[in-house]
Formats: C-alpha cells, structure tokens, sequence
C-alpha cells in the first residue's frame, strides 16, 4: 500500500509506486486513447459486496484504513492494460482535463474532498428541495384552516385537485429533464423554483374548485423535472454507494420541512381575518416568497459540475485543481459510464426511445408505482381524520409534527440497511411487512377505534412512520442504468410512477366510503401484498439475469473481451461486464 510519501499534486512526478501512463485524445469525434506502463501495485481492491451480506455485518466495524494517509485510490477497469480504453470518456467530457487514469490520492484527502463537497454542493441542494416541500406539502396545513368549506369543495374535489398536481408532474418529467440535460441542471433547477412559487402562490388568490384545480396542476407542471434533474446534478460529484445515504437526506430535509412548514402554519394560521383574508391564503403567499428567494440564490450558487466551479463572485472555486481531480477520478473509477456524455449535451430522440424501453429497470417501475399506495391514503387523509376525531385546527397542526419526525428517522435508518447488506428487495420487503399487520388492525378495527381518539392516532403514528424505500429506489435506479441517457430518463420514470401511484391511490378513499373507509383498507391490504410479491420477483430477476451475463463474460478471454467492448460500448446495461444490483 502507498503512502503520502508517493503522492505529489498538480503536474510533478509521483513516486515509485505509481504506475506510469499517458492519456492521448484526438481532436475529433473518433478519439481514441492509450494507456502505458500500467502498474496498480498500490491499488486499494474494491469491496466484495458478497462478502457483505449477513446480518451479522450489522454489528462488525467496516473496515477502515489505520493509515488516513495511506493510497485510497480503488482498482478499477481503467487498470486493465487490455480493456482500459474502452472505458474511458468521450471527447466531449467537461472533466476530461481533469481525468488521469495514474492518479492517487489518500483516505485524508479523499475523506476532506467529500465533506467539501456535501457543504459546497449537497447542502445547497437540500435548501432547494426544502423549498419544493414546503410549496407542495402546506397543503394538508391549509385544509386544517377550513380551505375545502372556504371554496366550496369536498373531499372528492379535494382528491382531483390532488390528481391535476400529478398529471402536471407527469406531463413535465421527462420534457423538463431533457431540457435540464441540455441547459445544465445548474441553469434549469432555479428555473422551476422561480416558476413554481409563482404557481403556488397564485393560491392566495383562488376562490373556487377551478381555481384550485388550476393552481394545483401548475404547481405539479412546474416542480415535475426538480427531483430527477437534482438526482442527476449529484451524481456528477458523487460515487453509486455514496448516492443513498444522501438522497436519504434528501427526503429526510422532506421531512423536516413538513415540520418546520407545520410551525410555520400554526402561526400563520393566525393571520385569519387579517386584511379580510383567510389564514390559509396568508399560508401559501408567504412559502411562496420563500421559495422565490431560494430559487434566485441558486443561480448563484449551483455550479456546472466539480471542475467549473468558479464564478463572478466567487473566482477561486469551491475547488483546487487536485480535489478537482480526486473528485473525477474516484466517480469515474467507480462508473466509468458517466463520463459517455457531457453535462450539456442534449438527449436525442433515439437516445429517450432506447432508454424508455430499458426493460431491465420494469422492475423497480412496477415497485414504484406499488410501494407506496399502502400508506398513502391514510397519510394524506391524516388532517381529516384527525379533525373528524374532534381535534381542533392547531392541535391537527402539531400532531403531524411527531409523525413526520418518526418516518424520516425511519427513512434514514432503512437507507443504511440496504447499503450495508448491499440488498435492496429483501429489506424492501421488511418495510411492506411493517405496514401489513397496521393496516389489516384498521380493518378490522376502525370503528371501536374512532370512539378513541388517541388509540386512532397511536395506530396511524405507527403507520405512516414506516421506514420508506423511495431513497433506496432512486439510488437503485441509478445503479441500473450504466449510462448517462439511461440515468438522466431513469429517474424521471421512476417519479413519473410515484405520481401514478399517488393518482392510484387519490381514489381509494372516497366519499361513499367514510369515515371508516372499510373497502379502502381492504384494498390497500391487497396491493401491500402484491408489493411484497413484487420484491420477491425483482430479486430473483436480477439473479437470473446477473447468472446469465457471467456465464458468458467469465467464458470469454482477454482478447474477445477487448472485441465485444469495442463492438458494443453504447449497451449500457446490457453489456456482459455489467452486473446489477438487487
């Protein structure tokens, strides 16, 4: 293993132990690069995940270096004298000069260059989604405050009104993220703050359910592309087993700022009567204008990616050229696919076709569009629930604070378990297994459970705290892909069937069937088990098809290896040397 001793930055010589390369492009679309003199001597070996299965690994220390200064660098396929070139990145990279398949660095450094990276980058885009939430979740706050009877609409209303947001969620996915793959997410994601705060802030002004239908769907509209183009944007700084924890994060902050959003209604709330308004219109104008001041901020804030990073007001960077390097080099070590595309290059038409019939992600699509139907419609009936069960306005407010906080724990926790075990379905069906024995209780129980009003709430406490997959699914969606196209589209897909899934379930409780919505439960108790079934399938997929690409990889030798690499570099996914995660 190499020290710091043979690490020099910049462009100075390395030490002994450092394999000796050239990296040669030409000035055309054909470029082709050569690799000399590869020596990986002092290459860290790439965790086995077969050897990280177990739930005795709970319980045992990861490995970590004694020596922080010790080389961190991860073998990869770019030291492969007879395969390396057919991974590196095309010409047109925006990191290529920042590329160096000789490159080390230490567990320090690496270690310091990742912190810098989560406050310069990942907390920024934290913020930005904290504004997405507060604009698209005070709406539950807003029907505490009397907003259906304000407007004349009922619960069914109130349901398609929730059905105009996701059909503009789903109109917008895959045109706003082809268009942040061609703008740049740094240029497009303040965009859509921008234009969405409009949109819900034109619900001050709404008095009718046309109003609302109309508000509702451009919220939807313009917030469909934030989620998939943010996704995208992190993956330029961050290597695949980094992504979950983090996107964990993500909807943790969703969490958060229900709670902070739910402060902040008990006090506007107040404002009823204040200029002969209602206090849910003061609700939706004031997040509005704190969503518009985020999203002008992240015009300055949001970079192009890890190695174009200065800006007018900020000319030195987040960056040096060696954490430029390090970040670079240990993404594309770890998948060198997402150097096949620059972060403004468009996706074409024949690029979108060929990542939509991906059959190879179906699998997690299907989930999406399942996973979360169980505790949808009693999550989003809460508020009315509770104010059935003689809760007044405010103490409906604070009681959803306890079980935003409870699920987002939960969120964070089942994260960690899918990156520990390296296993995504098993424990995704742990988490439907939760929900089962909560729902049938409210079957079977619902009506002596209405006459006790906290025994309701102790058993939806529970339930909709259940430990969500969704940032395991997005970082599962990633890892799929192999492919820069296949990534940016995968994670629109992905949220478009979160939308389904939420049209889906808009419609299971309905009027004829309150206050104990007794068919409802019954059928989210079906579709909890068919979710369970959907784990299962996915996971013994995923076998096959791993099983049946090493078959024939591992029976191939060096030089047909080289061949079929050559032959077939655009095939993502499909290609023999992919495996995929389950």
């Amino acid at each position: 293993m190499g020290t710091a001793s043979d690490i020099t930055s910049g462009d100075e010589s390395r030490g002994s132990t450092q394999p000796e390369s050239s990296l040669e492009q030409k000035g055309d679309a054909d470029a082709k690069y050569t690799v000399t003199a590869v020596d990986g001597g002092d290459l860290v070996e790439p965790e086995d995940p077969d050897q990280s299965h177990g739930f005795v690994q709970l319980f045992r220390r990861r490995n970590r270096p004694r020596d922080l200064d010790a080389i961190a660098t991860v073998r990869s396929v770019f030291d492969d004298p007879a395969l390396a070139r057919h991974y590196y990145p095309q010409p047109g990279y925006e990191n290529l000069h920042r590329f160096d398949p000789s490159h080390r660095w230490t567990y320090r450094e690496e270690r310091s260059v990742r912190r810098k990276t989560d406050w310069k980058i990942f907390l920024w885009i934290l913020v930005m989604f904290f504004a997405l939430n507060i604009d698209r979740g005070n709406l539950g706050n807003a029907v505490a405050d009397n907003l259906l009877d304000d407007i004349n609409i009922n619960t069914n209303d109130y349901n398609n009104a929730q059905n105009m947001y996701r059909i503009g969620f789903l109109i917008s996915e895959i045109p706003s993220q082809m268009i942040g793959k061609w703008l740049g997410p740094d240029r497009w994601i303040p965009v859509q703050i921008i234009l969405w705060s409009f949109a819900s802030g034109g619900q001050f002004f709404m008095h009718n359910r046309a109003g609302f239908f109309a508000c509702r769907f451009f919220i939807g509209l313009f917030m469909g592309g934030f989620i998939p183009d943010a996704i995208l944007y992190l993956s330029y700084f961050y290597k695949k087993g980094e992504m979950p924890i983090r996107l964990a994060l993500f909807w943790f902050v969703d969490s958060i700022s229900g709670v902070i959003a739910s402060f902040i209604a008990y006090g506007v709330l107040h404002m009823r009567g204040v200029a002969g308004r209602e206090g849910w219109r003061w609700l939706f104008l004031i997040e509005a204008l704190i969503s518009f001041v985020i999203g002008v901020l992240s015009f300055l804030f949001l970079v192009p990616g890890p190695s174009q990073t200065k800006t007018w007001w900020n000319p030195s960077g987040y960056f040096s050229e060696r954490e430029e390097k390090i970040i670079v080099n240990r993404v594309l070590r770890d998948d060198p696919s997402k150097g096949d595309m620059h972060n403004r290059q468009p996706l074409t038409l024949p690029m979108l076709w060929r990542s939509l019939k991906d059959y190879d992600l179906w699998p997690v699509y299907i989930i999406g569009m399942l996973f979360e139907i169980p505790t949808a419609p009693p999550k989003t009936y809460l508020t009315l629930s509770l104010k059935a069960l003689k809760f007044n306005t405010f103490e409906v407010t604070l009681l959803g604070i306890p079980v935003t906080v409870f699920a987002s724990i939960n969120l964070l926790w089942i994260t960690y378990l899918t990156e520990r075990f390296h296993e995504i379905s098993i424990i995704g069906v742990f988490s439907q297994l939760w929900t089962l024995p909560l729902l049938i209780a409210q079957y079977r129980l619902g009506e002596s459970l209405s006459r006790h009003p906290w025994s309701e709430y102790a058993l939806s406490f529970v339930l909709l705290g259940w430990p969500s997959m969704h940032a395991a699914h997005v970082g599962w969606c990633s890892r799929l892909s192999n492919a820069v196209r296949t990534r940016a589209v995968s994670a629109a897909l992905y949220n478009i069937t979160i939308q389904l899934s939420g049209i889906a379930s808009s419609n299971i409780y309905r009027d004829d069937d309150k206050p104990l919505y007794t068919r409802g439960n019954g059928q989210l108790i079906a579709i909890n088990v068919a979710t369970v079934v959907a784990y299962v399938l996915a996971k013994a997929y995923y076998a096959w098809r791993n099983a049946r690409k090493r078959a024939v990889w591992d029976s191939m030798s060096s030089e047909e290896k080289s061949r079929y690499l050559e032959e077939n570099e655009a095939l993502g996914n499909k290609r023999l040397d992919f495996r995929f995660d389950s």
